[in-house]
């Protein structure tokens, strides 16, 4: 967790709204194009319960979830600002803005529980559509619309999971399972927030340091032949996942197939948050001195 400066790749992913209906819409919202091999319906761009969770997952630093939780409070009230001085004043918003518009008071309620749960839990947050209802009081339609309005502002990265499952016959079986989440603070919403919840600028020297070295490895990269490049620009599962936190900015879900989503995702792998403490709590006072708990929570 924490901010995040994807610079133009994230004012370009923030900015780019695909209209509900479209064709490029309509391939985003629906599973990958090629059947899986079971036939399991697993949605697209799922991963495999397991294989990302210790890249994706990030212990949040002390006070980090409180301050995330007020620049939300903060990005609400200052879309809120933003549509008043649209209707009366006829200003015209820019893509940023007109995403901050759309943050409602369910969504930093949403955002408060997966931070509450991050906090509980070292990052690691992975609950059901039904916790998030449970603990938030709102409906699992609120709660479906509530994240993909975080993650279109860019404050949250959703990656959805499959898992095997017993069955009959020869090869794997899979199906969904709970989705995994991070929240973050992307450095384009950090003008719309009071000076005090800014990130501190970095010291003139450091950024000039860092420019030198991207314009060097961008020198490096252009003197390589296409096949090269290619595989400089390939460096395995962390650069996938950082790709997908990307994209995940601009993607919009179709209302039409939400209820299908939402039947098949995330439903039947609630996270057991506050026992999971608990129970590490009271075996860690049981051990002796000199013995060590395992590492982790559920």
């Amino acid at each position: 967790m924490g901010t995040l400066a994807f610079g133009e790749a994230l004012a370009g992913a923030l900015g780019a709204a695909h209209l509900p209906g479209s064709r490029k819409a309509a391939r985003r919202s629906g599973r990958s194009g090629a059947p899986h091999p079971t036939g399991a319906p697993v949605l697209r761009d799922s991963v495999e319960e397991g294989t990302v969770e210790h890249l994706f997952f990030a212990p949040p630093a002390k006070g980090e979830t409180d301050r995330l939780l007020r620049a939300a409070r903060r990005l609400l009230d200052a879309g809120r600002q933003l549509r008043r001085e649209a209707r009366s004043d006829g200003r015209l918003l820019t893509p940023v803005e007109m995403r901050i518009t759309t943050l409602t008071a369910a969504s930093v309620r949403v955002l408060e529980e997966i931070l509450t749960l991050s906090r509980l839990n070292r990052g690691r947050v992975f609950p059901s559509y039904d916790h998030l209802a449970a603990a938030t009081s709102l409906g699992r339609a609120t709660v479906a619309r509530a994240l993909r309005i975080l993650e279109g502002i860019g404050l949250l990265v959703r990656q959805r999971r499959f898992k095997r499952v017993p069955g009959d016959g020869p090869g794997p079986r899979y199906a969904q399972t709970s989705n995994i989440y991070r929240a973050f603070l992307p450095e384009g919403l950090a003008r719309y927030l009071p000076r005090w919840l800014r990130p501190a600028p970095l010291p003139d020297d450091v950024v000039w340091r860092e420019a030198e070295r991207r314009d060097e490895m961008a020198l490096m990269r252009a003197a390589l032949d296409p096949t090269d490049r290619k595989a400089a620009q390939d460096k395995g599962m962390l650069a996938k996942i950082l790709a997908r936190i990307e994209a995940a900015l601009d993607r919009q879900l179709e209302e039409a197939a939400l209820h299908d989503v939402i039947a098949r995702e995330s439903q039947n792998h609630p996270q057991p948050l506050t026992k999971s403490i608990l129970d590490k709590k009271s075996t860690e006072l049981a051990l002796p001195a000199n013995t060590s708990t395992p590492d982790g929570a559920a």
